[in-house]
This record gives structure tokens, C-alpha cells and sequence, in this order.
């Protein structure tokens, strides 16, 4: 059996879309679902007995897997999740700053400026300068906008629109220099990109399992540096509110931790079947490959791709072209953006091959030029689901260090 065949998606449609969702090989679903089965089955005998021990199990492959002590770490539904639990909890005053760049998730985004308006803070966004040619661009970008007032710099491993794999070991080396709280929205690390959480020493990390580690859906790691546990509250009180950092986040009522559970399977199976090397070849060709059409341009020099590869393209209408795409050649693929100079994201995964790369190129000419305008990939909406510096070492207000 070939590997797209031991995924459940649609045969007939080409799917390089694995970066928004993810998707379940058929081992790891039907682990998922023999979990479900077990719970359903004696339902007190999980939940009040084995539950514990079993999510300890599964919370230990899943630290082994990102390089994390299992304590450091524990499960969420989604990363976006992990970023509310954090933002929420940090003390942030009048005048203090949050900083990020312009490139980051919708959706956390939101979380920023929800949380910076309630308590009279500011979110900054450092422009990320495009196309990006060096690291040391986001490194100087972010840098010149540290200041006495920031609290914590909220940066992603691997952008969304556009699927940049940032510096983030210099970036959380220069910020904790400078002693600033580090927080990273990994939502597109595991499964992609290997992790060793421990020796990247952000204060927080947190991640989706469901995309590229090939996880049940609602399922996430929120891991954070012991220093800062007992600072990090829950968004749901339960049982465990007051309890050990695992226990106050874990034990939240009734729901169903089947998705958690299932966690090493998903790990054994991209171990043995995740094809990083060629998945990375391929998107660097899909880069190629699309920036050979006419005005297509792209976003970075190939040391900046993983599995996704995002490249601007000449339309004035994402939204017609994303459909036209899905229902007349049965690509699914996102276009972001809904004024100028879209984006079009292409995500590799071990089921894709140059087949798809074919179908996506046959369907795109012709495209219509946008108006008249300079290369600006920010002209777009918020991304969907999962869109001068003083040299004076100080101490954050944000999260307490111990």
C-alpha cells in the first residue's frame, strides 16, 4: 500500500493543503478511535483510574519527541489555545509593549491586541522585510524595536501565510539577553521541523500535534520553562487549579482525551514513515516550479523553506481563485488574502508527490495581473485556520521568574 493510500483523503482531489489541518494516516486514526471505544466501554474506569497514568505515558513520548522533560509540558487542544493561556496570564501594564512581527496568525494576533488593549499595553509588529534574502533581517527587524517597555516577544517558528522558518534560537537568545519573556507560536514545528526544546530555552513553546505530526484533531503541547510554572494559570478551573503545572492544566473536567492519548502512535509513524528529506526537495522544486510562471514571485531564498512554501501571485482575486482551484481542477490549496498580491501556500507532505506539483501548475495560467502597486504581501486579510534597543540588561514585569 502506498502511503497516500493509507491516508483517508479524497482521491480525486489533490490535497497540498496539509499545513491548515493536518491529516490522519488510517494507523493513527483508528488508534484515535480504539481509544474512544475504550472510553465509551468503562467510561469511570478511565476517567477516575487510568486516566492519569495514561496521559503521563503519552505526555512522556510526546517530551522525548520535542526534547522536553515531561513535566515542562502538557496538552492543549491547539497552539492557538497555548497562546490564550499565556497571553492571559501575563502581567502586563500601562505602557508596556508586546512585541511580534507584521507576519504572525491571525488569530493570535487577536489574542495580542485583546490582551495588551485590556490592560493598556501596546502590540508591536517589527515589518519583516520581503522578500527575505537573510535571517539576520528578521534578527535586526526584531531587534530594533526592543525597548525598556517590552514585556515579551511572541514570535512563530514557521510563519503561516507565509511559511518563513524563522531564526527563533537567535531571536530567543537576543531577547533573553536582553530580559525579555520569550514566547513562540510553534503551531508548524513538530512533525516538521526536529525540536529540542531544552536547548532552544524559550520561557514558552507551543505547538499543534494534529498538522504536520499527523495527529488527531484537538490535539497541542503548551511547554514552559520550570522557572515560570507556577505564573502560567489555567483558562478552565478545575480539580487541579492550585496543584503541580500538569496537573492544574490537565485536570479540567469531562472531556474526551482520546486525541492525547493517541499521541505516540502519530510519533512512531512519522518516525518510520515521514519523508522530511524528500518532502523538503519537493517544496524547494514547488518553489521553482512556481516562480517560473509569469510574475510569480517568492517570498525567500530556499534556506528558509521546510514542507511549505508560500510564493505572490499575480491576481486581484484570492477568494475566486482558491475556488476555481477547488472546484474546477480539485486542488485544495489556500490563496490568502482578499484585496492585492495574494498569497498562494503550497504544504508537502509524505502522501504528496510531482504529481500534484503537475496538476497545481497545469491549473494556474492564466492569471490576472493586480493593479499597478509595489510587492506587498501584507495587502491581505487575517490568515485562517491555523492565518532602537537599549543595551541594558533588565528584568521583564511579565511572567515571574524563579
Amino acid at each position: 500500500m502506498s502511503i497516500r493510500e493509507l491516508f483517508m483523503l479524497d482521491a480525486q482531489v489533490a490535497y497540498v493543503n496539509h499545513g491548515s489541518y493536518g491529516a490522519c494516516p488510517r494507523p493513527v486514526f483508528e488508534r484515535y478511535q480504539a481509544w474512544q471505544n475504550e472510553l465509551e466501554r468503562e467510561p469511570v474506569d478511565l476517567f477516575a483510574r487510568r486516566l492519569p497514568g495514561l496521559l503521563a505515558e503519552a505526555r512522556a513520548a510526546l517530551a522525548a519527541y520535542v526534547g522536553a522533560d515531561p513535566d515542562d509540558l502538557v496538552f492543549v487542544l491547539n497552539a492557538t489555545r497555548a497562546v490564550n493561556v499565556v497571553a492571559r496570564s501575563l502581567e502586563l501594564r500601562s505602557g508596556d509593549e508586546v512585541l511580534a512581527i507584521d507576519l504572525e496568525y491571525g488569530a493570535c494576533d487577536l489574542v495580542w491586541e485583546h490582551t495588551c488593549a485590556r490592560a493598556g499595553a501596546s502590540y508591536v509588529r517589527a515589518p519583516i522585510p520581503l522578500p527575505l534574502q537573510r535571517s539576520a533581517q528578521v534578527v535586526d527587524a526584531v531587534c530594533e524595536r526592543l525597548s525598556e517597555r517590552t514585556r515579551a516577544l511572541f514570535v512563530s517558528h514557521v510563519t503561516s501565510d507565509t511559511a518563513l522558518v524563522l531564526p527563533v534560537d537567535e531571536l530567543v537568545r537576543r531577547a533573553r539577553d536582553a530580559g525579555v519573556v520569550t514566547i513562540v507560536d510553534g503551531a508548524h514545528g513538530p512533525g516538521q521541523l526536529p525540536l529540542d526544546l531544552r536547548r532552544l530555552g524559550a520561557d514558552v513553546y507551543a505547538g499543534n500535534c494534529h498538522q504536520w505530526l499527523c495527529a488527531p484533531k484537538g490535539s497541542g503541547l503548551l511547554h514552559v520553562r520550570r522557572g515560570l510554572q507556577d505564573a502560567i494559570e489555567a483558562l478552565v478551573i478545575g480539580y487541579g487549579d492550585g496543584s503541580a503545572f500538569v496537573v492544574r492544566h490537565e485536570d479540567q473536567s469531562t472531556r474526551d482525551p482520546a486525541a492525547y492519548l493517541s499521541i505516540p502512535t502519530p510519533i512512531d509513524w512519522v518516525q518510520k514513515n515521514g519523508a522530511g528529506a524528500r518532502c523538503r526537495a519537493l517544496t524547494i522544486e514547488a518553489q521553482r516550479r512556481l516562480t517560473e510562471v509569469e510574475r510569480v514571485q517568492a517570498l525567500r531564498t530556499p534556506d528558509f523553506l521546510a514542507e511549505m512554501v508560500a510564493v505572490q501571485l499575480p491576481t486581484n482575486d484570492a477568494e475566486a481563485l482558491e475556488l476555481r482551484l477547488r472546484n474546477d481542477h480539485a486542488i485544495e490549496i489556500p490563496v490568502s488574502g482578499r484585496e492585492t498580491e495574494p498569497l498562494l501556500r503550497v504544504s508537502i507532505a509524505p502522501y504528496n508527490d510531482e504529481s500534484d506539483l503537475d496538476r497545481l501548475l497545469q491549473a494556474l495560467p492564466p492569471l490576472r495581473a493586480p493593479s499597478p502597486g509595489s510587492f506587498n504581501p501584507r495587502g491581505r486579510a487575517r490568515s485562517r485556520g491555523r492565518h532602537g534597543r537599549s543595551g541594558r540588561r533588565r528584568r521583564g514585569r511579565g511572567l515571574r521568574r524563579t
